[in-house]
């Protein structure tokens, strides 16, 4: 009998690309979503699962894996969403979730943050704007011309990208970004998107 991986999950967290890219996938898989509110990411089962208790994890016969892309990237490997290993388009995968995730995400998360204090600190808000600029700029620029990062067609890093720059539209970043505006668009109209979103 074979046991499908299970991925434990928030909706609206970080856990929605590994959920993304199951349903990308059409991967056999069970879901388990956990409501932080009932403590259900404090338990000791989960703890096992994740030591600082937090979500995605997958869980199948050969252990746990947790942290968001390393979960894409595992389950990607082999699939038409992943380069094969050694090439330089994997590299070019590689290069920009790595980005989206050192560059981006942490002055997205700090931004949304800032914006939900009251009262809000126009000062702060102004300052993560700012350095959000030349990244953005950057993902922009890389976008010209093309639908999708590598090798125009959807890969992990279009995923990873994608559910950091419709975070970014949501909070009026791109209004000057007419391909990021555009690429956003694209990714919201992907079936699979819309499925992982709908939690």
């Amino acid at each position: 009998m074979t046991t499908h991986p299970t991925l434990y999950y928030v909706p609206k967290t970080r856990a929605t690309r590994a959920r993304w890219l199951l349903e990308e996938l059409g991967a056999p898989h069970q879901l388990v979503r956990l409501d932080p509110s009932k403590g259900e990411t404090k338990t000791d089962a989960h703890t096992r699962r994740h030591p600082l208790q937090h979500v995605p994890v997958l869980e199948s016969a050969e252990g746990a894996v947790f942290e968001s892309c390393a979960i894409c990237l595992h389950l990607a490997a082999g699939t038409p969403l992943l380069p094969p290993d050694g090439s330089y388009e994997r590299a070019l995968v590689y290069q920009w979730v790595f980005f989206g995730v050192t560059e981006v995400e942490q002055l997205l998360g700090k931004l949304a943050g800032e914006r939900r204090k009251e009262p809000v600190d126009a000062g702060r808000v102004e300052s993560f704007t700012k350095k959000l600029a030349r990244p953005l700029a950057a993902l922009d620029a890389a976008l010209a011309g093309r639908d999708w990062l590598v090798g125009n067609r959807f890969t992990v890093a279009d995923l990873v990208i994608g559910a950091l720059l419709t975070w970014a539209e949501r909070l009026e970043l791109l209004a000057a970004l007419p391909n990021a505006r555009a690429f956003s668009q694209r990714v919201k109209a992907r079936p699979a998107y819309q499925k992982a979103m709908a939690d």
